[in-house]
């Protein structure tokens, strides 16, 4: 069930001397909705947890990849299927529901499910009830061996942009991107809304049973938000670099965590906000 995520369009392209028209080609956005079906009192439920808005493809590792960051599973081993639904109520959305059925005897914290928050593509911590509803999910990362070198994280704008397919045709779309090391880009994803990139990171790492990320580090396209700081602490990896800068809370969660959180990365350099220690010279 494939849908198309960039749509042709019309455009007149405005200079000092005239207007032309000439075709462009747009991040396609639409909403998905994950549904779960579990089991509760003996009896069969299923419950839409959240709608999300984002650019079609990887959906099912986005539902994953949710519900992992999210702390509503916590291994791959807690889902029996996830499938796009077919017997939708309207026409538009077929290809936009999912659902996830999770394994028998899985127990669920109910207080994470009445939460039934929307999700927008650009939004942070949109809908918890609280801040420390999120962080309590989080954890100290260990002191690690784990080392990169500094003249590797300022080429990793790069790396990535050299991948970024629907970006080089639209430009108006985020990316994550997971990297070893020594600079090499092992998986990236791209959707209109920063934090679905990165959980489809996560579910593509759960369906390959590579939990947790230790031994690498993550670059988000824009800012690094509090949420994409907690997201990737979920999933164990202990760098998090960002095109753009940290937020305070971002900061504070990643600090608190022994993450080490870089912003600003420009071919020239970058800031380093805390966790320097992970970062070793040329």
């Amino acid at each position: 069930m494939k849908k198309p995520n960039v749509k042709p369009v019309n455009i007149k392209k405005v200079n000092s001397n005239d207007i032309k028209e000439f075709p462009d080609v747009l991040a396609v956005e639409e909403p998905l909705e994950i549904r779960i079906c579990f089991t509760k009192n003996g009896e069969p439920q299923e419950k839409n947890i959240s709608v999300t808005m984002r650019t079609p493809g990887n959906d099912l590792e986005l539902a994953m990849g949710f519900l992992f960051t999210e702390g509503i599973i916590f291994s791959e081993a807690d889902v029996d299927k996830v499938w796009h639904c077919e017997t939708v109520e309207k026409e538009e959305e077929y290809g936009n529901v999912v659902k996830v059925n999770l394994r028998t005897g899985l127990e669920l914290d109910i207080s994470k499910l009445e939460r039934h928050f929307y999700t927008s593509s650009s939004c942070g911590v949109c809908g918890k009830s609280s801040i420390e509803s999120v962080s309590q999910n989080c954890s100290v990362l260990p002191d690690s061996s784990f080392k990169i070198k500094r003249n590797i994280i300022s080429k990793l704008p790069l790396l990535l942009e050299d991948d970024q397919t629907i970006f080089k045709h639209t430009g108006g779309i985020h990316a994550s991107a997971l990297f070893g090391a020594n600079g090499e880009l092992k998986l990236m994803r791209e959707d209109v809304g920063r934090h679905n990139a990165l959980d489809k990171i996560a579910g593509a790492a759960l369906f390959s049973h590579r939990l947790p990320l230790s031994q690498n580090i993550l670059l988000v396209s824009g800012r690094a938000s509090f949420e994409l700081v907690q997201k990737t602490l979920m999933l164990g990896i202990p760098v998090l670099c960002a095109v753009g800068a940290p937020s305070s809370l971002a900061y504070d969660l990643a600090k608190e965590n022994n993450m080490t959180l870089v912003g600003f990365i420009k071919k020239e350099g970058f800031n380093i906000y805390c966790g320097e220690e992970r970062i070793s010279p040329l």
